[in-house]
């Protein structure tokens, strides 16, 4: 019996102090951070082809080697100023629960090793206030970087509604 729990306790340490790797990125003056293992590759922005009737934030599809990828600007998408796009604007192809989508950064900064107790609790900004994208926190350095879950970037109606943007653009 003890020796399960020693076990258990082993276990819960090794996880916690268990590093993984993200790929940070700048959104105006912020640095955000998404698990390295959803990350297919970062590529210089595209030609966007713009599909009619979509949300702001989704700026079109781009054909990635023979694959049609929605394209997301955060900024719009996390209701930030989005002026233009410049030097090195790029999209970081991602995977998530629903497939594949581009994801429009300023730059892309580094990427860091993070063990999960260095990554805080989402802090709670009230009931009204959406945060379940924001995986945590981390202080890196003297700057404070928001950890995102890439599965909750997009609420389910939105996955949809790319899942059908890419699906008519397939030719």
């Amino acid at each position: 019996m003890q020796e399960a729990t020693m076990v258990r306790e082993t276990k819960e340490t090794r996880a916690q102090t268990e590093t993984r790797e993200y790929v940070t990125f700048g959104l105006n003056d912020e640095i955000f951070a998404i698990d390295a293992l959803n990350v297919q590759e970062i590529i210089e922005l595209a030609n966007i082809t713009r599909v009619p009737q979509l949300p702001e934030f989704l700026k079109g599809v781009i054909n990635l080697r023979g694959t049609i990828i929605p394209v997301i600007d955060l900024k719009l998408k996390f209701g930030m100023s989005s002026i233009e796009y410049k030097k090195h604007t790029c999209i970081i192809v991602a995977e998530f629960s629903g497939g594949v989508m581009g994801l429009i950064v300023d730059a892309v900064s580094d990427v860091l090793n993070l063990s999960q107790e260095a990554i805080s609790n989402t802090p709670s900004f009230g009931a009204k206030v959406k945060t379940d994208f924001i995986k945590g926190m981390a202080k890196v350095d003297n700057n404070l970087v928001i950890v995102l879950d890439v599965d909750k970037v997009l609420t389910s109606e939105e996955t949809s509604v790319i899942a059908e943007a890419a699906a008519s653009n397939v030719q």
